[in-house]
């Protein structure tokens, strides 16, 4: 591939990740939501982390795990309690690995 084939597709890259992202600013930005659009929004975040972090949880190399010896799932669940509780990513991540430490110590 030659370098201006590669710098274009660069440009086209950048130009179909910015563009979703500043419409709705640039049309947005001078107008005020109503309130359930904006507690709407807020479930956003919350929505897409879940959807990206139930399959690493539950899929493996033979398919859905909802097993047991599943460390992660286990390990999910005191994670997920502290976070909720804590509101503290800190604490959500040292919980996670300190239980995911601990499943693979006892139970693997």
């Amino acid at each position: 591939m030659d370098q201006q084939t590669i710098f274009l597709t660069i440009l086209g890259m950048m130009a179909v990740t910015y563009v979703p992202r500043a419409l709705p600013l640039l049309a947005l930005a001078q107008r005020t939501l109503p309130e359930a659009v904006i507690r709407w929004l807020g479930f956003i975040p919350v929505a897409v982390l879940s959807a990206m972090l139930l399959p690493s949880l539950v899929a493996t190399d033979r398919g859905l795990d909802f097993s047991a010896e599943n460390i992660f799932l286990w390990a999910a669940i005191p994670t997920f309690v502290v976070c909720w509780k804590t509101k503290s990513f800190i604490g959500a991540i040292v919980t996670g690995m300190g239980c995911v430490a601990l499943g693979r110590l006892f139970l693997a």
